[in-house]
């Protein structure tokens, strides 16, 4: 179920085959969570710790019946271990909803019964985390743990005073600085209803939907299922909130179109992966992300979209442009109009639930309507917008599978939330997050480019293998403060580091949706892995371009913002023919070099890099140009002299 909206990565972490009244119980658990968060999204939330314990109690309890707590284990034993962990994780979470004010009263003291209670919950977080999520982030927050513990046994960088195992319980749990803290928080008021709207939006048709629309729109020009790859996903990205599952959502259809016009299985498998990861940092969802930046940094939801607006649409133009010079440089033609579904019939069909994610956007950006009540709204337009059409109408099974889906989906995020909040909490109390600030900035020496660089690579090596969500806090707290401190912009500080978290997704060794697309392509793991590196090359230079050229995230004047596109947009399309050593014909080897080069300057900003990368950039262009042009004259030369010579015959 979670691979067909795209919420969760599906294969790493499978899921148990469970008999009709477990089922039966999971989704009632599911149905009516979704229906409490639908009720408050329109009559207000509950108190804090209540309102977040109603999510992360189901979702517990939801991750250990549907997933085993190793693979293979099966029996009535392990699932009657499973029961007991549900149950107890209900029992829990009811605990904290009924001490909730009598623990805000103590402020912040706690007696035995908060530690034992505390401790449960940790243990069951780290547990479900470890189960849906994998083991990444449960050891970050073990360790961290540990850290807080043993702070005056740590290198004199970042040693501290040390924290009591009692006061680590309990600020992890009695407090909201801990599971209950930002990460839940915005899960509980936010990313679930965006989710639960994706999961309506899916049962309606709207992801066929996406798939058809770019195949209609693509599927036909040369190279035409890697361009539909790329468009599709980055539509399906939109509601998705892992690039694994978004792989899996588009891949098995896309790859194998990929591989029957000629791509090889590797470069199919790539292709996907970059899309795919492109998803993540997409508006208006960047998987689920974009609405803990807003709250981290304080500033409109909005104002993150419209940030990360431009960015992502230059990383698919990049992705696009190569692809395109890939299969020209091959001669690879796109699918026969005859195996294509007609634009036409697309529209006709369900073409209607395109006014679904526009009144999403109209509610947000015109309205100025919250991202929860935003959502709310769009769910229910989204249901009234299905029963339309015959084609697209949900019924009541339908509409409880939506709900279902809904809470299965966000299960494992709220989980994750809640394992990152030890983390955060970990980090606050000992002052970690200043410390290996300052000890960035103090090996960079002040530099901001050496800065940057070590930035990259800190962010590249903690993303990997973590959802988006947990890679984007982990970064946010740990990274980003060293970037602001040599004067970075704190917007473009918290988007460098979480693209390049999410680019760990298609970077080896680990590289999670290259080894996901590698699995359907039947391609060798680490050359998918080295080909999206090489695809998505771009997308290691975006950072860098906003943080030293803030108009490329819409900040200063209009005329700097649009020299700044028109430079990016000629820079990227100029940097992937160099890449790929093809452009309107193929490249001379010494005319990559200038071409190059010419790239690096237009992605670098200022005056005179721009004359430069545009004189770079046109000579090259105009030898280009002239060769097509030659070669055409030849080619019609030929055609008539050989039309002479049959007639003459």
């Amino acid at each position: 179920m979670i691979a067909e909206t795209g919420a969760i990565p599906p294969v790493e972490q499978p899921q148990r085959r469970l008999g009709p009244l477990a089922s039966a119980a999971t989704a009632t658990i599911a149905v009516l969570t979704t229906l409490f968060f639908l009720y408050t999204a329109y009559e207000g939330s509950w108190t804090a710790v209540t309102q977040r314990s109603l999510l992360l109690s189901p979702a517990l309890a939801l991750i250990f019946l549907s997933f085993p707590v190793l693979k293979g284990r099966r029996g009535r034993a392990w699932l009657a271990l499973d029961v007991a962990l549900a149950l107890l994780s209900l029992i829990v979470g009811l605990h904290f909803i009924l001490t909730e004010e009598a623990a805000a009263l103590r402020g912040g003291a706690s007696g035995v019964e908060d530690f034992v209670y505390g401790m449960l919950l940790i243990l069951l977080v780290l547990e479900g985390t470890r189960r849906a999520m994998g083991l990444a982030l449960p050891i970050i927050a073990v360790a961290m743990m540990v850290f807080a513990y043993l702070g005056p046994l740590m290198p004199d960088l970042i040693r501290h005073r040390g924290i009591a195992l009692d006061y680590i319980v309990t600020y992890s749990t009695v407090q909201t600085e801990g599971i209950w803290g930002v990460a839940l928080a915005v899960t509980a008021s936010t990313i679930i209803y965006f989710i639960v709207y994706g999961a309506f939006l899916f049962q309606s048709g709207g992801g066929a939907l996406f798939i058809d629309l770019a195949n209609a729109l693509f599927g036909t020009v040369r190279g035409g299922p890697a361009k539909l790859a790329v468009v599709a996903s980055g539509l399906f990205g939109t509601i998705s909130g892992s690039a694994p599952a978004n792989v899996v959502g588009t891949g098995t259809f896309t790859i194998p179109l990929m591989k029957k016009v000629g791509y090889h299985a590797d470069f199919a498998g790539a292709v996907e992966a970059v899309a795919s990861s492109g998803g993540q940092i997409m508006p208006p969802v960047m998987g689920a992300a974009a609405f803990i930046m807003a709250d981290i940094l304080g500033i409109p939801y909005l104002a993150v979209c419209v940030a990360a607006a431009l960015p992502a649409i230059l990383y698919y133009l990049a992705a696009f442009v190569m692809v395109d010079l890939e299969a020209a440089k091959r001669g690879l033609r796109g699918v026969p109009r005859s195996e294509l579904p007609p634009l036409r019939l697309v529209l006709l069909g369900s073409g209607h639930l395109l006014l679904s994610p526009a009144l999403l956007i109209f509610l947000l950006a015109g309205m100025q309507y919250s991202p929860m009540l935003s959502a709310f709204w769009t769910i229910v337009a989204t249901v009234i917008l299905a029963s339309l059409r015959p084609a697209t109408r949900m019924g009541l099974r339908q509409l409880l599978l939506a709900l279902e889906k809904g809470m299965r989906e966000t299960a494992p995020i709220a989980v994750a939330a809640a394992c990152i909040g030890i983390v955060i909490g970990m980090v606050n109390a000992t002052g970690l997050g200043l410390n290996l600030s300052n000890v960035l900035v103090s090996i960079a020496g002040g530099n901001l480019f050496v800065l940057l660089l070590l930035t990259m690579v800190t962010s590249l090596i903690l993303g990997m293998g973590l959802p988006t969500v947990a890679c984007y806090v982990i970064l946010a707290i740990l990274v980003a403060p060293a970037l602001v401190s040599l004067g970075v912009d704190r917007v473009a500080a918290h988007l460098f580091v979480f693209y390049f978290g999410i680019i760990s997704a298609i970077t080896p060794p680990v590289a999670m949706a290259a080894y996901v697309a590698a699995g359907i392509s039947g391609g060798n793991f680490l050359r998918t892995g080295f080909i999206a590196t090489r695809l998505a090359i771009n997308a290691f230079l975006l950072p860098f371009m906003f943080v030293y050229n803030p108009a490329l995230i819409l900040k200063g004047p209009l005329e700097e913002v649009v020299l700044a596109t028109v430079s990016a947009i000629i820079g990227t399309v100029a940097l992937g023919a160099a890449v790929q050593g093809y452009a309107l014909r193929p490249l001379a080897r010494w005319e990559r070099v200038p071409l190059l080069v010419g790239a690096l300057a237009l992605i670098h900003p200022g005056l005179l890099t721009d004359l430069m990368g545009y004189a770079l950039v046109g000579f090259i262009g105009a030898r280009q140009v002239a060769g097509e042009l030659a070669r055409r004259r030849a080619a019609l030369a030929a055609a008539s002299l050989a039309s002479t010579s049959d007639s003459t015959a």
